[in-house]
């Protein structure tokens, strides 16, 4: 090889760009080790040797790439060692061939996400010079590269590097033309709002997402899927109630292995520590990440506990362990204001396994951010729930009597309470007697006495 290469150097310059070329195809004939030597002396002396010139060593470098781009090589493992040699012969001269050296990166890239190998792939691209004066890459194409970095990274969970390039994509997006690359974007940013714990957010983009009928039927089931964990993870709260009403009334989410979580959540009931145990079993791994427990929330929890005779078994927590941890105890929480009235910080860190004085902060936390309604007295150590009051849904639709005159203000609370229960609960007859009437199913005849 070396006198073929020697001999072929000595040809005139308009003669040595075919000849070289004419030697490609025979060395990939080749097999092995032998292959690999060859070419990488043909492409050490057409990239290095001065002799050869810039104009006759990218004509050939080009028809390499072309070559091995269209799998000339069928040896996955060859191919990939051929790249890579390449790739380190021409790296010094990389000013003077760039256009090449970025080909052979898209073709390294390709072989080692077909290896599964994301985050090397990942770093591959990364070394595609987007930005040089010597070639113009479109912002379309600069998305779809920044877009499948993004990608790369996300499948090993560096949720961190991940970002940096969806921030450079996000700035791109508006130039997006190709649908592909667009809906590609939109489930990155939901995975990096997901690995951020912007559960809420992820929530909605992922059942968005789960709409698109250009999407494979599995993958929209997966994304619905996790649209709903993300929204059980999610902060209570008005916001998360929102969210988790439109994935109860979707109706594929029946067939889920979430739905009973989901439906409880929706339905404010309390969760048991076994149904919190099988769904978790569901999560990935950053979503089981341990959060802490700021100092002065623990201070607090411990500086607010009962002084007095506390129970043997009684729970010693300061506060939530993991992210699921937080939304659990949070929705219970929530969920307790809907049954009672009242309820001591005792019995409050009782039913979410935490000290009454980490149950206080938590509330106090919840009530602070608008996200629970209610008061706290700390001198009785009891924590009030302030209920939606629904009266004015029902007055005027009580037995179909039109107006009904504001009942008088007794003071008394829980009495008007009361009276609101029987006039919601008659109005609501009224209306099924209404509609079974329209329908034809009832029908009602006055006897003549």
């Amino acid at each position: 090889m070396e006198a073929k290469l020697a001999q072929i150097s000595s040809l005139s310059q308009k003669d040595k760009g075919p000849a070289f070329i004419s030697l490609i195809p025979d060395v990939l004939s080749q097999s092995g080790p032998n292959l690999a030597k060859d070419l990488h002396a043909l492409v050490d002396t057409v990239v290095n040797q001065d002799s050869v010139g810039l104009v006759v060593g990218r004509q050939v470098l080009s028809e390499l790439v072309r070559i091995l781009g269209e799998d000339a090589i069928k040896d996955v493992a060859l191919r990939k060692l051929v790249v890579e040699d390449t790739l380190e012969t021409v790296q010094p001269r990389i000013v003077s061939y760039e256009e090449q050296v970025n080909s052979l990166r898209f073709q390294l890239a390709d072989l080692l996400e077909g290896e599964e190998e994301w985050s090397d792939a990942a770093r591959v691209l990364m070394g595609i010079s987007l930005d040089s004066g010597q070639r113009s890459i479109g912002d379309s194409e600069k998305l779809r590269i920044y877009v499948r970095i993004v990608r790369l990274l996300l499948e090993d969970e560096d949720s961190v590097q991940a970002e940096t390039y969806y921030n450079r994509a996000a700035l791109l997006v508006h130039s997006a033309n190709d649908r592909e690359t667009l809906l590609q974007f939109k489930l990155c940013q939901a995975r990096i709002s997901d690995y951020s714990r912007k559960f809420l957010e992820a929530a909605s983009r992922y059942h968005e997402l789960s709409y698109v009928g250009e999407i494979d039927e599995e993958e929209r089931r997966h994304m619905l899927l996790a649209a709903v964990t993300c929204a059980v993870l999610a902060p209570a709260g008005p916001n998360r109630s929102r969210v988790l009403a439109s994935l109860y009334r979707d109706e594929r989410t029946v067939d889920l292995p979430t739905y009973n979580i989901l439906s409880k959540m929706f339905l404010d009931h309390i969760l048991r520590s076994a149904e919190v145990k099988e769904f978790e079993k569901s999560l990935k791994q950053h979503q089981l990440a341990k959060i802490a427990i700021s100092s002065n929330d623990r201070l607090a929890s411990i500086g607010n506990d009962d002084g007095g005779d506390m129970d043997p078994n009684a729970s010693t927590r300061t506060g939530p362990s993991t992210v699921l941890d937080r939304a659990v105890m949070e929705h219970n929480l929530l969920a307790s204001s809907n049954i009672y009235n009242n309820i001591t910080f005792r019995g409050l860190g009782a039913l979410l396994d935490l000290t009454p004085g980490a149950a206080e902060t938590m509330a106090r936390k919840m009530i602070e951010q608008g996200r629970l309604r209610g008061s706290i007295d700390q001198v009785d150590k009891l924590i009030w729930f302030e209920k939606n009051r629904e009266e004015d849904d029902a007055q005027g639709k009580a037995g179909g009597l039109g107006e009904v005159e504001e009942a008088e203000d007794t003071g008394a609370p829980f009495t008007k309470r009361w009276d609101t229960q029987i006039r919601l609960t008659a109005a609501h007859v009224e209306s099924i007697v209404q509609h079974l009437t329209e329908k034809g199913l009832v029908t009602f005849s006055v006897e003549d006495k």
